[in-house]
């Protein structure tokens, strides 16, 4: 297992994963049919990092943090993190978010939030609970979800 920084010639690579995730609709925000020159700024270009989990070469997931808010809020990080399917349910997600937890603190963050969980992903909102993030807002029916129809989304914080 290698989590690093990742560079502009691995977005081939990220590409799958991301289409994958925001073609599903059940987790992200994004839109469903997005293109590959928006998500690659959407992922790799406006976040401040953007890693990539990698083993024996092939990057099997990544993630971006980046400064949840400006001004009075610039204490406080956001970070999404995406798994390939076939590597789901081996620890990625668990490892990624740990690592993203140390580079907060690295680039000064002292807080991370998750602004828009969506409630039916419950793997998501269990793992975030077992690494110390807390539900500080529920926005009711606010997920849109392609067979779920309207969930509630999650607000969740943790202080680093």
């Amino acid at each position: 297992m290698n989590i690093r920084e990742a560079a502009e010639s691995d977005w081939d690579a990220i590409w799958p994963i991301f289409r994958e995730i925001a073609r599903a609709g059940e987790t992200y925000g994004y839109s469903t049919d997005i293109d590959k020159d928006q998500a690659r700024w959407e992922w790799l270009t406006y976040p401040r990092k953007t890693f990539v989990f990698e083993e024996e070469g092939a990057i099997l997931g990544t993630y971006f943090i980046k400064t949840n808010n400006a001004g009075p809020g610039e204490h406080v990080c956001n970070c999404g993190y995406m798994v390939s399917s076939q590597a789901r349910g081996r620890g990625l997600a668990t490892s990624m978010c740990e690592h993203s937890q140390e580079i907060a603190g690295e680039l000064g963050y002292k807080a991370m939030q998750f602004n828009f969980v969506a409630a039916s992903n419950e793997g998501a909102v269990r793992l975030w609970g077992n690494l110390g993030f807390e539900t500080v807002g529920r926005l009711p029916r606010a997920f849109n979800h392609p067979s779920l129809g309207y969930v509630d989304a999650l607000v969740m914080y943790k202080w680093l």
